[in-house]
């Protein structure tokens, strides 16, 4: 009777939460779905070569894990945190080495039926790592060394993965890590020298990429420098360019904005309430790209066949993980909890937030999957991984 009663003020799971991510991993079949099997060839695929299927598997997988990872206290866990984040930073090392290239990218590991992309896995050793780091007594937390020793933990995977290289994915670890310290308690004004010198060096590469001559240039990626001055609308061509070689700048700069201006275009197109499940056009046609619909466009795909309301129930069902994630962390019984927990709520929103904005032009375009929604084993499993340990923080919260 006692055990009863105790269970109804203190459910053992986060339950809104977890409807939430089953409404995203029902959204992310369907639209797989919708996405890759527009024609009578793909229809006739085998059912395991079929993306759907496989992104069912992932979910499966991903559940699994969330589950192990909801049996083993999380206090437990951060003790070997440092043991986890290490060998993912060997992984990331031995991906350059050994990885799979696509695209120009060296970021996966080919096992066959499975392509293993550990970054997805480095950003949640890191969560896991800097937590357990940022959970020392709170005097110890005032001194520059601590602050700087974790700088070097956030900047190490950082670099790692821009050497892949993969901008989107680095990126994020710049989010999670200063909310992280933020809510661990390191003095404000580390945070605020550190924010001022990433907006810094982020104010400095956007000037010298548009304005600086090529030999003063920062060395990025080709790739990295087109996206941006597609992004910002600048000439590919420099001023003192021939016509022959402003005319191959501009059917190459058509080239590089054509994802963009055709999500664009998807989103625009579905109106208040859609053109109906499988009735996209600009999937079916071909006009989003095949490779890119069901990966990093899924929402372009939801925006246009489910319009506005479509996309305000992704919104929505998103909105409700991380409010929920914030009230894990304000429940967590110690600093470690919440800390954990803001890192993990940071480092999905930060996805969130990238892929849709680059969907919707208010971003780059970068190779950043959007959580439980996009098509990809390892992201999917990380994801669902990541809403383990949220829920791992909330079983052992405080008074239960």
């Amino acid at each position: 009777m006692f055990e009863s009663t105790l269970n109804e003020k203190h459910p053992l799971l986060e339950k809104l939460q977890l409807a939430a991510v089953a409404g995203l991993m029902v959204l992310g079949t369907m639209f797989v779905f919708s996405a890759t099997m527009t024609n009578e060839t793909a229809a006739s695929l085998p059912l395991f070569k079929q993306f759907w299927f496989r992104q069912v598997v992932w979910y499966a997988a991903g559940i699994c894990g969330a589950v192990i990872v909801c049996l083993v206290d999380y206090r437990t866990m951060s003790r070997w945190s440092y043991v986890i984040y290490w060998a993912a930073m060997i992984s990331l090392v031995a991906v350059l080495f050994f990885g799979t290239v696509r695209g120009g990218a060296r970021r996966w590991f080919d096992l066959g039926f499975f392509s293993l992309q550990p970054s997805e896995f480095a950003k949640l050793a890191f969560v896991l790592a800097m937590a357990h780091f940022l959970s020392r007594p709170a005097d110890e937390l005032r001194t520059p060394a601590i602050f700087w020793k974790a700088i070097g933990l956030m900047a190490l995977p950082f670099m790692l993965i821009m050497k892949e290289p993969d901008l989107g994915s680095a990126l994020v670890f710049v989010p999670a890590g200063f909310a992280m310290m933020l809510v661990a308690g390191v003095p404000r004004k580390y945070l605020y020298r550190l924010l001022g010198i990433v907006g810094l060096l982020g104010a400095l590469i956007l000037v010298d990429v548009l304005f600086a001559p090529p030999q003063w240039q920062i060395k990025l990626e080709e790739y990295q420098r087109q996206r941006l001055l597609v992004y910002f609308g600048k000439d590919f061509a420099p001023p003192n360019a021939t016509p022959a070689e402003k005319e191959r700048a501009r059917r190459l700069q058509q080239e590089k904005s054509y994802q963009g201006r055709q999500a664009l275009i998807s989103v625009g197109t579905g109106g208040f309430i859609g053109k109906g499940w499988r009735q996209g056009n600009q999937t079916a046609l071909g006009f989003l790209p095949p490779g890119a619909s069901h990966t990093d466009f899924i929402f372009s795909v939801i925006a246009e066949e489910k319009g506005f309301v479509g996309s305000v129930i992704v919104i929505a069902l998103y909105a409700a993980v991380f409010f929920t994630g914030l009230k894990i962390a304000g429940q967590a019984r110690d600093r470690l909890g919440k800390v954990l927990a803001a890192g993990v709520v940071t480092l999905l929103f930060s996805h969130v937030f990238i892929n849709i904005g680059m969907n919707i032009r208010i971003m780059p375009v970068t190779g950043i999957p959007l959580p439980l929604l996009s098509y990809g084993g390892s992201s999917v499993i990380g994801s669902l991984v990541a809403i383990g340990l949220l829920q791992n923080v909330y079983i052992h919260r405080k008074g239960y």
